[in-house]
């Protein structure tokens, strides 16, 4: 709850702190004596939108800070602990106002955005008036009151984890088929790549492998006509060795005649003879080399050229294009998986969306028995609050189309308030006063279920006076059993079943020169006589003073 409200300089109030307790606690006071300003300024400390105007003239900033004891669990505090910032303790709301229009969100002292701030806030604090709907104007707030008051929790968060299965299982599903489009665009190319690399059969290293053979092939052949001349020269004709067999011959018929002159050339030829047979046969294996089929170099020209080609075409080195045409058959080969795939993806989106459609259709007909369940409950409280000829209903349409993390139903509060009269969502039919009585109705059924733990209503009371004013008196009592309730009311009746009571006034400050707002808690005698003033008026009399008392006695006696 809050337990304690600091307000520096904004508009009229200069210096306030208020330490509300527990229970029902009233604020009350003339008209103009900044009743708004106060709110305004609880509003700020809550993520309210700023303004430069609000900051009380003549200084640089104004400043607003709460404090709420609260539960470690608390969804306020849980907010906090998401952004970071320790909670540890009391939480503390604070804002700052500049004059120049800018603001300042601090949570614990650290600092936070005020989309931040207002969440946390929102967590903290309703502020109900005859003119706000922030609780009324949204359905998704009324389906949620509605799931708040059957207790409806655990079968909405079962709803909300089927639709994230549904979410997760159509993005996969989408990027498959993105995927698989993507592939099937390619397809025909990626076959006929696939296909064509087949075909040549490209090994990694052949690129080199023939080069190397076609250079030594081109190379064998400008050498080959001087290599067959030669071979020519030793073996045709004019070659030396049968000149020089048979000169061996004649000087060996000689050698007996003169050995010692014949045996040295003859030895000498010898050697001469075996050197030109080594130079024949070296000559005729250099042609034996040489030798080669010009359709091989052909094949091998032919085939250096598909290579290359093929390399050019698919923009890869030569020795790359093995791996290409592996990697072309395992894209194949992923499409047809793909599809497969798809189909099992399909599969599962399809049992997700079963899934889901099994839990809203749960949750929706737990709704509407939850709506029906309220609507009787807040109609019970209407009589009393000067609505008996009005009926509160609350519309649930679901649409089984209507995919969403919150089920398929739209529910929206309807009231008729008049017999007869065509019904009709509440804020469109029902008056200020009005909409603040149902307001008050619904909060005092749902006071242990769907609420804030501080709730401030700013004059439901207007306009209503006698059994009205002490109807709604009881039903602020009532709700103040289960959280912290301010209310700001010009309602005697309200005011005497107050546990708390602080007066709001303006007086003199800056010795004379200005007025400042000031609250003030009353004892009991004050509180006894801020009560006649308000039975009596400017003149207070015995008479209201007595009237005061038993509208006390008769509040604590009913307490």
């Amino acid at each position: 709850m809050l337990v304690q409200l600091s307000i520096r300089d904004i508009v009229l109030i200069d210096r306030l702190d208020l330490e509300p307790g527990a229970g029902l606690t009233v604020l009350t006071g003339e008209t103009g004596a900044g009743k708004s300003i106060l709110l305004d300024a609880f509003s700020l400390a809550l993520g309210g939108r700023g303004d430069g105007s609000l900051v009380r003239e003549g200084q640089p900033q104004g400043q607003v800070t709460a404090v709420f004891d609260l539960p470690v669990d608390h969804p306020a505090v849980l907010a906090a602990r998401a952004n970071d910032i320790d909670s540890e303790g009391d939480l503390i709301l604070r804002r700052v106002q500049m004059a120049d229009g800018r603001t300042r969100a601090f949570v614990n002292d650290q600092p936070i955005g005020v989309q931040a701030l207002r969440a946390i806030g929102g967590a903290l604090v309703e502020i109900h008036g005859q003119h706000d709907d922030r609780a009324l104007v949204d359905p998704a707030m009324h389906r949620a009151l509605i799931d708040a008051s059957g207790g409806l929790e655990s079968e909405v968060e079962a709803v909300r984890r089927a639709y994230g299965t549904i979410r997760d299982a159509r993005a996969e599903l989408a990027s498959e088929e993105a995927r698989i489009a993507k592939a099937r665009e390619d397809a025909d190319w990626l076959r006929h790549a696939h296909a064509e690399l087949s075909k040549l059969a490209p090994e990694a290293g052949e690129e080199a492998d023939l080069a190397g053979r076609r250079t030594g092939m081109m190379q064998a052949e400008k050498v080959a006509t001087e290599l067959r001349d030669a071979h020519d020269g030793m073996s045709g004709d004019h070659a030396p060795g049968p000149a020089m067999h048979a000169l061996m011959r004649r000087l060996e018929r000689r050698a007996g005649q003169a050995p010692h002159l014949i045996e040295p050339p003859l030895k000498a030829l010898d050697l001469a003879l075996n050197a030109v047979d080594l130079a024949a046969q070296a000559v005729e294996e250099a042609l034996r080399a040489c030798d080669f089929d010009p359709r091989e170099l052909e094949r091998i020209e032919e085939r250096l050229f598909a290579l290359r080609a093929a390399g050019r075409k698919y923009a890869v080195p030569v020795d790359d294009l093995a791996a290409l045409g592996e990697r072309f058959a395992s894209d194949l080969a992923a499409l047809d998986a793909g599809e497969a795939r798809l189909i099992m993806l399909r599969k599962a989106a399809e049992a997700a969306q079963a899934h889901y459609d099994q839990l809203a259709a749960r949750l929706s007909a737990a709704r509407a028995k939850a709506a029906a369940a309220l609507d009787k409950r807040v109609n019970g409280e209407l009589k009393p609050l000067k609505l008996e000829s009005a009926t509160f209903m609350t519309q649930v349409a679901t649409d089984p189309a209507n995919v969403s993390p919150d089920g398929a139903d739209r529910v929206e509060f309807w009231v008729r308030t008049n017999p007869g009269t065509r019904p009709g969502p509440l804020m469109k039919v029902a008056s200020g006063g009005e909409l603040a009585r149902f307001m008050l109705a619904l909060k005092v059924v749902l006071a242990d279920r769907g609420s804030a733990p501080t709730l401030v209503f700013d004059e439901i009371d207007t306009g209503v006076g006698g059994a009205v004013a002490d109807a709604i008196g009881q039903r602020l009592a009532r709700l103040a059993s289960r959280v912290q309730v301010l209310a700001v009311t010009h309602a005697p009746q309200v005011a005497a079943r107050a546990g708390g009571h602080l007066r709001i006034a303006k007086s003199a400050a800056d010795r004379g020169k200005r007025l400042a707002t000031r609250v003030e808690p009353l004892a009991e005698d004050a509180r006894r006589e801020e009560i006649a003033r308000m039975l009596a008026g400017a003149t207070i009399t015995e008479e209201a003073r007595a009237a005061a008392r038993r509208l006390i006695e008769s509040a604590q006696a009913a307490s």
